[in-house]
């Protein structure tokens, strides 16, 4: 019998991929960050206050963090996750129940984080390149408009055809102005916002009827793709990209 192979030499220098004690330090960092910008707000926090907090190097900081602008990404790539593993407990039904779902399930996930997101509204709301609506957040932002358009598509109610997508999309755009409220809300424990989500829960019915008033979905359709255009740069149709 044939002696057997020998093993392969084992590779020399540091492991491909991430390494547990890697991953392990920057979630240390980012913990660390995103607790700095909750305390003292997105302006008085700097890295090198960061690297202090987490008592490492600065420039050990910048290997995971080279600004505080990936620090946002990465708080809104990890809820975006959250929430969309969360919805995934959708339970059946008509399209308004389920948008009440996605739109109270969204508001769970970000509770726990709402100090932080509200220093950071100007961020998320206002900067073209890592807010809420640049193309480097388009991976999470297409993740949790997803999560809408299937409580409409995938609902037992749903509009037929395009207008489906369309009202998902437009679902989406105002569970962010609820969002929106709710980080700026001031009334005691944001009670306000409780309140406005139970009017819109009671105004839904009216919606649903409103779409089988003729002319309406051809309105929706109009709004969709101005939005489209304003807030993504997408080109209406039948025009090309670029």
């Amino acid at each position: 019998m044939a002696d057997a192979a020998p093993p392969p030499p084992r590779p020399r220098g540091r492991p491909s991929g991430p390494t547990a004690r890697g991953i392990e330090t920057r979630r240390r960092l980012y913990d660390a960050a995103v607790s700095l910008i909750a305390a003292r707000g997105w302006q008085q926090t700097t890295l090198r206050d960061v690297a202090a907090e987490a008592g490492v190097s600065v420039g050990l900081l910048y290997r995971y963090f080279p600004s505080k602008r990936a620090v946002v990404l990465a708080l809104y790539d990890e809820l975006s996750a959250d929430y969309a593993e969360r919805a995934k407990q959708m339970p059946a039904g008509r399209w308004r129940d389920r948008f009440l779902f996605a739109l109270t399930t969204s508001l769970d996930v970000l509770r726990p984080h709402r100090d932080t997101l509200a220093s950071l509204v100007s961020v998320l709301v206002g900067d073209a390149n890592d807010g809420l609506f640049a193309p480097s957040t388009a991976f999470s932002r297409v993740l949790v408009q997803g999560v809408f358009i299937d409580a409409v598509v995938g609902a037992t109610d749903a509009p037929r055809g395009a207008l489906a997508s369309t009202l998902g999309r437009l679902l989406y755009l105002s569970h962010l102005t609820i969002v929106l409220w709710w980080l700026l809300d001031k009334s005691p424990s944001q009670r306000a916002t409780g309140a406005f989500v139970v009017l819109v829960e009671r105004a839904l019915p009216l919606a649903a009827t409103a779409l089988r008033v003729p002319g309406v979905p051809g309105l929706l359709h109009a709004a969709d793709a101005l939005i489209r255009e304003s807030l993504f740069g997408e080109p209406p149709e039948g025009e090309p990209r670029g």
